[in-house]
């Protein structure tokens, strides 16, 4: 099949995700600037995507997720554990759980001392975080008031969250006010990427109101089969549009934003990664790069659930009539349960008393849920979820083949690390800690996960092996760094390649502690400013709260 040149522009971005929404805007902004940004998915039309509560129904529909999933994961009973990625605009903005946190401040510092990254302390970052939000309880030293991102503080109105807040207190994990805040410990509500009651995607934020403009071109349903590099620069995209084979052109730049999966897969396609590997798949080398695919990381997690004495929880959505009630109070007035995207408390915590700072991720919701399929079943009892926030275990990223259609090879190599199994098995005695306090005796019933046999330490372990899942938060599979490993420099600029960058959570060297969609967006906000050579934002030191000091 001959390729056709459609045209050529300044820039061309890879995927429509939440790093690239927020670079199509940024990068638009001048109009001198002419812009193309692809998307293999189509526009957010499915109105689940846009109602808050309809996340369980978004992350499973296969016309918008790209459902991958791993390799099997010896270390978790030999398990392929799901790994849904966004496949519309807004990439897993569109489909996750909404929930905002931007990772604690001592991650980015790490990332500056360890990694020799000292333009990534979170005092540089945080005017970007402010720059991208716009908090509805307004903007202070720590929070953004009128950036493109609607971000919501929890207004749900249910018992089992101010039992939740009370069992802080009693257990002595804590309580705060903001984990974004001064605060980034204890037990919270929790912020999410709403706006007036309606999912704040990536795609909803940044990308919609910039598509007015002319110098700004998307492209739905666009394929990528590899970037085009000659003599050690990129110079356009090779894609396909509907059974058409068409290359664009970048006189500027080509910017991978397909996210920690996907980024790597199109690097390798292209001919970048290690020489060795791709000749493997008769794959010609372009440039030895031999940090493409390695280093990736992820959150995983463990649950525990209860039966609910008291009819409190949202098992109700199950009726009919019910969910029509609530779906028909959103139409009208974006209120209701349905404005919900159910995991609105949580917490950052410490697992045990060796760390410096809260290694443990709480997520609770008032309702349990199974799945048969596609189709949930919820229960009346209530859920707590808690992540281990940076594991010692990674994995690699490869190809199954040289096809750009098929599914990439990620092998997380999830629990290697004995060091992770501890911290999971800790996870789960705070966890039981917390869910035991007197704050939840009026409403604890029977225990449903895991199942009252449960009790002796290699029980737990066991428990840990066989259930625990992804976060979905896959990550730093084109780390940033200087060392021959580094994919990136710390302007995202591909090492040893002109006019191409990875922009999105590919780039970040180690995962930071908590949900990744935040600090995506504001790595996005950097990466424009770089990209048009404008000066960084002021850097801003604030105090915080750290439990050791």
């Amino acid at each position: 099949m001959t390729a056709t040149t459609t045209h050529e522009v300044d820039y061309v971005i890879l995927g429509a995700g939440s790093a690239g929404c927020v670079l199509a805007n940024r990068l638009s902004e001048d109009s001198s600037n002419e812009v193309m940004i692809l998307e293999a998915g189509p526009m957010d039309h499915k109105l689940m995507i846009h109602i808050p509560a309809g996340v369980y129904s978004a992350y499973k529909d296969p016309s918008i997720n790209w459902n991958y999933e791993s390799e099997a994961q010896p270390h978790c009973e030999d398990r392929n554990i799901d790994l849904p990625r966004g496949r519309v605009i807004g990439g897993s903005s569109s489909i996750n759980s909404m929930v905002y946190m931007r990772g604690h401040p001592r991650d980015y510092d790490r990332w500056a001392d360890e990694f020799g990254l000292q333009q990534w302390s979170y005092a540089q970052c945080l005017p970007y975080f402010k720059r991208c939000e716009s908090y509805d309880r307004g903007a202070d030293d720590y929070r953004g008031g009128d950036g493109p991102l609607g971000v919501s503080s929890s207004k749900l109105d249910n018992p089992l969250l101010d039992a939740m807040l009370l069992a802080g207190e009693q257990s002595g994990q804590g309580t705060s006010e903001d984990l974004n805040g001064y605060k980034p410990e204890g037990v919270a509500r929790l912020d999410s990427t709403k706006k007036n009651g309606r999912r704040s995607s990536a795609a909803v934020a940044h990308l919609k109101p910039a598509l007015s403009r002319p110098n700004l071109k998307l492209q739905t349903h666009a394929m990528v089969n590899r970037v085009v590099i000659e003599n050690g620069r990129a110079v356009g995209v090779e894609y396909r549009h509907r059974g058409v084979l068409q290359v664009v052109r970048a006189a500027r730049e080509v910017i991978v934003s397909c996210g920690a999966i996907k980024s790597p897969q199109v690097l390798m396609l292209s001919g970048v990664g290690s020489a060795d590997y791709l000749a493997t798949h008769d794959i010609r080398p372009v440039h030895h790069l031999p940090g493409v695919g390695e280093n990736l990381q992820d959150h995983l997690f463990i649950l525990a659930a209860y039966e609910c004495t008291k009819d409190v929880t949202l098992h109700k959505l199950t009726n009919p009539l019910r969910k029509l009630a609530a779906g028909m109070q959103w139409m009208v007035s974006r209120s209701g349960v349905a404005s919900s995207n159910i995991w609105e408390m949580g917490g950052l915590v410490f697992g045990n008393d060796r760390v410096e700072y809260p290694n443990l991720q709480y997520h609770f919701a008032p309702v349990y849920s199974d799945y048969s399929g596609r189709d949930i079943n919820l229960v009346q009892g209530y859920t707590l979820h808690v992540d281990q926030l940076r594991p010692r275990s990674s994995g690699r990223l490869r190809l199954h083949s040289a096809d750009p259609d098929a599914a990439p090879s990620a092998d997380f190599q999830y629990l290697s690390d004995e060091h992770d199994v501890r911290e999971l098995v800790e996870g789960y005695a705070m966890m039981d800690e917390l869910l035991t306090q007197p704050a939840f005796d009026e409403f604890r019933g029977k225990r449903i996960a895991p199942s009252p046999e449960v009790t002796s330490a290699s029980d737990v372990e066991a428990y840990v092996r066989a259930t625990c899942s992804t976060d979905y938060h896959p990550c730093g599979t084109c780390r940033m760094g200087n060392d021959e490993n580094a994919v990136v420099d710390y302007q995202m600029r591909v090492r040893g390649l002109k006019g191409l960058r990875v922009v999105d959570a590919s780039v970040m060297p180690n995962v930071v502690s908590g949900n990744l969609n935040a600090p995506t967006q504001m790595i996005a906000e950097r990466a424009a400013d770089f990209i048009l050579g404008k000066p960084q934002l002021t850097p801003e030191n604030v105090p915080f709260h750290f439990a050791a000091a």
